[in-house]
């Protein structure tokens, strides 16, 4: 991998994945940006040992939204339960009976 990204500039690491989750993914962190930027363009839809690649930016940006999206759900399901809101409309209508006005 170092050879043929490398072409495109100087690289600070490689990670592959070694799990079944991410088993045929890779991460190549470059020093410049523009030199990540230049393989992108150029080594998306390469074909090496015939497997075509697909090659995108990482942002952190957006994984750090999702990763609060993800903590934000939690809490709002926390004070559902904590307040008894949500779930199964019919229960909460049995539940809540009023008294009948004279």
């Amino acid at each position: 991998m170092y050879e043929i990204f490398g072409k495109f500039g100087a690289i600070r690491q490689i990670r592959v994945g070694s799990t079944n989750e991410t088993r045929g993914t890779a991460f190549v962190v470059y020093e410049d940006i523009y030199d990540a930027k230049n393989a992108c363009e150029h080594m998306s839809g390469f074909n090496v040992s015939n497997r075509y690649l697909v090659v995108l930016y990482y942002q952190a940006t957006k994984a750090y939204k999702r990763m609060d999206t993800e903590k934000a759900r939690e809490r709002l399901e926390e004070v559902k339960e904590r307040y008894g809101i949500g779930g199964d409309l019919t229960k909460q209508k049995m539940a809540y009976t009023p008294t009948p006005q004279r």
